[in-house]
C-alpha cells in the first residue's frame, strides 16, 4: 500500500515540479530582479554592513535583533540539503546540476528580498516580539485569510512535522555509520534535546540559533577550503564538469539536461527556500528600522546557503572522483568524498556536521510551525500539542524509513511555493515601493526609518504606523 501511495506522490511531484513550480520560480525571480534593478547583486556589499548592524541593533531588549532572525532562518536553510541533498543532485542530475543550483540561488535572492520585505511590513506585535510571514500578509494584504490558513497548514505540516523526520533521520543514519550508535539512542538524545530548546520559546531558539549557525557554517567551509586548495589543480576541471554538464551536447542527446536542471533546481530550492515562503517567518522577528534591511538581509542568507555551503559540498564530491560510482548516494557519497580526502576522520567530521546542520534545521523548521499555528487561532494547548508531536516526530524520523516522507516534503513544498508566489506576485509593487523608500533616504545620507505614511495606499501595516 505504501509503495502505491508513494508512486501515486511522485507521479503528482513530477507533474508539479516539471511544469509549474520551476516556470514560476524562474519567472518569479526573473520578473523580481529586473523590477528591483537586480537588488540581490546591487547591495550584496552592504547586506554584510546590515548584518553586523543587525548584531546590536536589540542589545539589551528582549527584541529579536535583524542577526538574530537571520540565524533563524539560515539555521532552517542549511540542513541535510546541504550536504546529502547536494549530494543527490549530483547522483541523479550529475555535475551540472551544481550549475542549476547556482542560478536557481541567484535568481532566487529577488524574490527572498521580496517575500522578506513583506513579511516585515505587514507583520504584528506580539507581546514584546514580532510574528509575521506569508500567512500573514496573504490575510493582511490580500485580505484572504482562506489562503494564509492553507498556507499556515502546509507549512506546518511540511517544515515542523515532515522536513524534522527528515533532519532527524539524517543524523541518526550517520551516528550509525561513524560511531556504531543504534539510531533509537540518537532519536531519544535528539528528542529531549528539542523538546528542551522548543519549550523554551523564540528567545531561546533564537539564542540557540546564534550560537550554532555561525560555528557550523564556519567550521564546515574551513574545511572545505583545505580540500580545494589541497586540489587547486583539479579546479578547472570541475568547473568544466560542471559547466559541460549543465549545457553540453552529450548530456543534451542524453537527456542529461534535463535531469541536471530539475534535480539542481529542485534541491537548491529545497536548500535555500528562496521564494518558498519559510523564511518570511523569521525575517518578520527582527526589530528593525525599515522592512527592506531585512529583505536584504534574508538575501545573503540565501547566498551563505547555496553559492557558500552548498558549492563546499559539491567541491568535496567532484575532486574526490566518489560521485562516478552508482553504489554511494546521498549523504553516504558526501562521507565517502570527505574520507577519499582527509582519511577516516572524516566520516566523524560529517556525522558531527550533520548534526549541527540538521539539528538547527530543527529549531528553525519547528518555529515556522508555531507563528503559523499562533495565526489560525492563538492557543497554549495547540501549542503544547504541536510541540508534542515535533518531539514524536523527531523521534519517530530517527528510527523509519523515510522514502514517502521525502515524497511528501516534495509534495507539500512545491505547494507551499506556489502559494507563496503567487501572492507576492500580487504584493510585488508594495515591496518596489519600500525598496524605493529606502533608496531614496539612503541617497539623503540618512539610516532609512520606515513610516507607512510614505508609501501611498498602504493598509494593515500596523507596527510601522507611527
Amino acid at each position: 500500500m505504501s509503495q502505491i501511495l508513494s508512486l501515486f506522490i511522485n507521479q503528482i511531484n513530477n507533474i508539479l515540479w516539471s511544469y509549474v513550480i520551476i516556470a514560476l520560480l524562474i519567472a518569479a525571480g526573473l520578473y523580481f530582479s529586473f523590477k528591483t534593478k537586480f537588488v540581490q547583486l546591487r547591495y550584496f556589499k552592504e547586506m554584510f554592513k546590515l548584518l553586523t548592524e543587525g548584531t546590536d541593533s536589540a542589545k539589551g531588549t528582549s527584541h529579536i535583533s535583524s542577526f538574530q532572525a537571520f540565524c533563524i532562518s539560515t539555521a532552517s536553510r542549511v540542513g541535510t540539503g546541504n550536504l546529502a541533498g547536494v549530494a543527490t543532485a549530483i547522483t541523479v542530475g550529475g555535475p551540472g546540476a551544481v550549475f542549476w543550483m547556482w542560478v536557481i540561488a541567484l535568481i532566487g535572492g529577488a524574490s527572498s528580498f521580496v517575500e522578506s520585505t513583506l513579511a516585515q511590513v505587514y507583520k504584528i506585535k506580539d507581546g514584546e516580539n514580532y510574528r509575521g510571514g506569508p500567512a500573514y500578509y496573504m490575510e493582511r494584504a490580500l485580505g484572504k485569510r482562506w489562503m494564509g490558513v492553507l498556507f499556515s497548514i502546509l507549512i506546518t505540516i511540511c517544515f515542523g512535522l515532515v522536513f524534522n523526520s527528515v533532519q532527524a533521520n539524517t543524523i541518526s543514519q550517520a551516528f550509525q555509520k561513524a560511531f556504531g550508535i543504534q539510531t533509537y539512542i540518537t532519536g531519544s538524545v535528539i528528542a529531549i534535546i528539542t523538546a528542551f530548546i522548543i519549550f523554551g520559546g523564540i528567545k531561546r531558539i533564537a539564542k540557540t540559533a546564534e550560537a550554532i549557525v555561525p560555528v557550523m557554517a564556519i567550521a564546515y567551509v574551513i574545511v572545505a577550503l583545505f580540500i580545494v586548495l589541497k586540489n587547486i589543480t583539479l579546479i578547472p576541471s570541475v568547473f568544466k564538469m560542471i559547466i559541460e554538464g549543465a549545457f553540453g551536447v552529450k548530456q543534451a542527446v542524453g537527456g542529461g539536461i534535463g535531469a541536471a536542471i530539475m534535480m539542481g533546481i529542485k534541491r537548491g530550492l529545497f536548500s535555500n527556500e528562496a521564494g518558498m515562503g519559510s523564511a518570511p517567518n523569521a525575517a518578520a522577528t527582527a526589530h528593525t528600522s525599515h522592512p527592506a534591511k531585512q529583505g536584504l538581509i534574508q538575501t545573503l542568507s540565501v547566498f551563505t546557503d547555496t553559492l557558500l555551503i552548498c558549492s563546499a559540498t559539491a567541491f568535496i564530491i567532484l575532486t574526490s572522483g566518489e560521485f562516478t560510482n552508482p553504489e554511494i548516494k546521498g549523504i553516504q557519497l558526501t562521507q565517502s568524498a570527505l574520507i577519499h580526502h582527509v582519511g577516516s576522520w572524516g566520516s566523524i567530521f560529517i556525522a558531527i556536521c550533520i548534526f549541527l546542520f540538521a539539528y538547527s534545521s530543527v529549531i528553525g523548521n519547528y518555529y515556522y510551525g508555531e507563528t503559523n499555528i499562533e495565526f489560525i487561532k492563538p492557543s497554549k494547548t495547540y501549542l503544547t500539542v504541536y510541540r508534542l508531536f515535533v518531539v514524536a516526530m523527531v523521534m519517530w524520523g530517527s528510527v523509519a524509513s523515510l522514502q514517502i516522507v521525502w515524497d511528501l516534503a516534495d509534495l507539500f513544498m512545491g505547494l507551499m511555493a506556489i502559494l507563496n508566489i503567487i501572492a507576492i506576485l500580487m504584493l510585488g509593487n508594495v515591496a518596489f515601493k519600500v525598496l524605493k523608500d529606502y533608496e531614496r533616504q539612503k541617497k539623503q545620507g540618512l539610516d532609512p526609518i520606515f513610516k507607512a505614511k510614505n508609501i501611498e495606499g498602504l493598509k494593515n501595516a500596523d507596527c510601522w504606523e507611527e
